[in-house]
């Protein structure tokens, strides 16, 4: 099999994620070795190599991965995102990036989040987009945020994070809307 060939540099969690995506992957790979490694030191560094290298963040989607999305996140806004489902990432009571399957992780590697040109001023969803569409305060909405999150490419969301994700990343009206279509069929 052929390796995807990816310019950017990808940040991971950790080795055993290193070694998962060089299975499939042609890039340059580094791995943050969890959220206490990323420190006032480390994030320096990586903000010095994106001033001159784009970078794609390709984190676990839990709570460490999460956090880890946040922080680097804040230091570099123009970073890419790559996400996987729980339910891709979990084997056994495990979840994390390295158990996906090649498939999984190149998926999610041809579907990088970019964050929205803010220039373009205004935000395109509103509370009113989640309540008509039945992604908060109700029996299912979890479930609906979800199943959402996953078509998207972009993760699981509480209500209040997914109104700003959905504002942050380039996700358009239409991509929005048929993937509702997708949760509704």
């Amino acid at each position: 099999m052929e390796k995807l060939k990816i310019n950017e540099i990808i940040l991971v969690e950790g080795r055993d994620d290193v070694t998962a995506l060089k299975r499939v992957v042609d890039a340059h790979i580094i791995a943050l070795n969890g959220f206490s490694a990323v420190n006032k030191k480390t994030l320096k560094k990586l903000e010095e190599l994106s001033k001159t290298n784009e970078m794609i963040l390709f984190t676990d989607p839990d709570f460490a991965g999460k956090k880890i999305r946040s922080v680097i996140e804040s230091r570099i806004p123009k970073i890419k995102h790559a996400f996987i489902s729980k339910k891709e990432a979990t084997k056994v009571d495990n979840i994390g990036v390295e158990n996906a399957s090649d498939a999984s992780i190149l998926e999610a590697l041809k579907h990088v989040i970019t964050h929205r040109d803010e220039s373009t001023g205004g935000n395109l969803f509103s509370a009113s987009d989640l309540i008509d569409n039945g992604l908060t305060s109700g029996s299912n909405s979890k479930e609906r945020r979800a199943k959402l999150g996953d078509i998207l490419k972009i993760g699981y969301y509480n209500s209040k994070q997914l109104l700003k994700a959905l504002n942050s990343f380039n996700i358009s009206r239409e991509q929005f809307e048929k993937a509702i279509s997708e949760i509704d069929s």
